[in-house]
Formats: structure tokens, sequence, C-alpha cells
């Protein structure tokens, strides 16, 4: 099961999806916010939504897990 995992320590700004919806390799899934600087988070893999595990405000860490696709 593919994971869009942070690549960066931040807050979470925006998610742009939901559990449900189908996205594509490239498409942003959540928007992190660090050092000012608004930093867009990218599905590597095809899928479908399976659960997200972040909320907008949220801070995270590099590596963890944002969203699982399936």
């Amino acid at each position: 099961m593919p994971n869009v995992e942070a690549h960066i320590t931040g807050n979470v700004w925006k998610i742009e999806v939901a559990v449900g919806d189908s996205i594509s390799e490239g498409d942003t899934v959540v928007i992190l916010e660090s050092m000012k600087m608004e930093i867009p988070v990218e599905a590597e893999d095809d899928g479908t939504v399976k659960e997200i595990r972040c909320e907008e405000g949220q801070s995270v860490s590099e590596g963890d897990v944002l969203v699982v696709l399936e």
C-alpha cells in the first residue's frame, strides 16, 4: 500500500484530497507550510485515497505518513 509522506518538517496548511478520491502520480495531495513557504506534497503513485492521517494546522515531521493510498 503506497503512502504519501512529508518530505520536510512543517505544518499542514491545506489538505487537497478526501477519502475515496482517485488521484494520479504528480497530483498535489497536501500543502505544507515551512519557513513561510507553501510546499506541495505530491503523490508518487496512482491510487485511491484510503486514509488521511493528518489535519490542517497539524505539525508534521519529515517521513510522517500524511495519506494512505490503495
